[in-house]
């Protein structure tokens, strides 16, 4: 379904008839599709929302609206559109900064934070682009071998380089731009919702030791670490759906115990 998001359309997609909402958001200009087997495996219990983030897939915005305070605005126009008044809210790779803007701009909408291979801050100079716009086949192919290590995964890296070169290369360099040149880095000791992050140990885009230092700076931070590269939501994706089940599960027990004043001491 696409929708309206001003002076753009959002391309969504919405699995499940659970009665809790899971909304995730993907990485640099990767489409919906990076969370599509997932959202598959979560249908029974949970009502999954993903979407084409401007740049990306086959939403409409232009290179020029490409921001970080604009992809941060349509995040909050697919809840509203989908009437979800709060959610998990998970982010892969670039689009945990993304989410984790959101989710320090309004607490309240979120029930809980979910970081993939998360790469939250761009601070300092923005690496070279220029090979984004002069070759974007040749740096998708690269990417693409460094994002998936796995051995079993070319099925993976064929699909994911399909994906990626649906962006226009103007917009997959403003999206990497844009974000250092705003020197995003949302403060992690402010996050107030429970957090899992998930990171793959052969991770060679965002190493393992970034997922180390998210899940220690933010307050009560679980970290699960997947034998995988930097899109385990498309290479392990059980695991990555047994580790959000599990947790869920942990805080459902956690809020049912409070909630019946169980384990409280006088």
């Amino acid at each position: 379904m696409f929708i309206d998001a001003g002076d753009h359309l959002l391309n969504t997609v919405q699995y499940g008839t659970g009665n809790r909402w899971f909304v995730a958001h993907s990485g640099w200009v990767g489409s919906w599709e990076l969370w599509q087997q997932p959202m598959e495996l979560m249908q029974e219990d949970w009502r999954s929302v993903a979407y084409d983030h401007r740049g990306s897939g086959v939403s409409t915005a232009t290179a020029e609206q490409v921001s970080p305070e604009g992809l941060v605005e349509d995040l909050f126009t697919v809840l509203d559109h989908h009437g979800v008044d709060r959610c998990v809210l998970a982010g892969e790779s670039m689009g945990a900064a993304t989410c984790l803007q959101a989710v320090l701009a309004d607490p309240d909408r979120f029930l809980g934070l979910v970081l993939v291979d998360g790469i939250p801050s761009m601070l300092g100079p923005a690496p070279d682009t220029a090979q984004i716009r002069d070759d974007y086949a040749t740096f998708v192919h690269d990417f693409m071998e460094a994002c998936v290590p796995e051995s079993d995964s070319e099925h993976v890296k064929r699909w994911g380089r399909q994906i990626l070169l649906r962006a226009d290369p103007e917009a997959a360099a403003r999206m990497i731009e844009s974000h250092f040149e705003r020197a995003i880095a949302p403060d992690l000791s402010q996050v107030s919702i429970p957090t899992l992050v998930i990171h793959g140990e052969l991770d060679l885009v965002a190493p393992l030791d970034l997922g180390r230092q998210v899940a220690s700076a933010i307050p009560d931070a679980e970290l699960v670490v997947l034998d995988s590269g930097h899109v385990p939501t498309m290479t392990r994706p059980v695991q990555v759906v047994d580790a959000i089940k599990r947790v869920s599960a942990a805080g459902d027990v956690a809020a049912a115990r409070i909630a019946t004043g169980a384990g409280v001491r006088a």
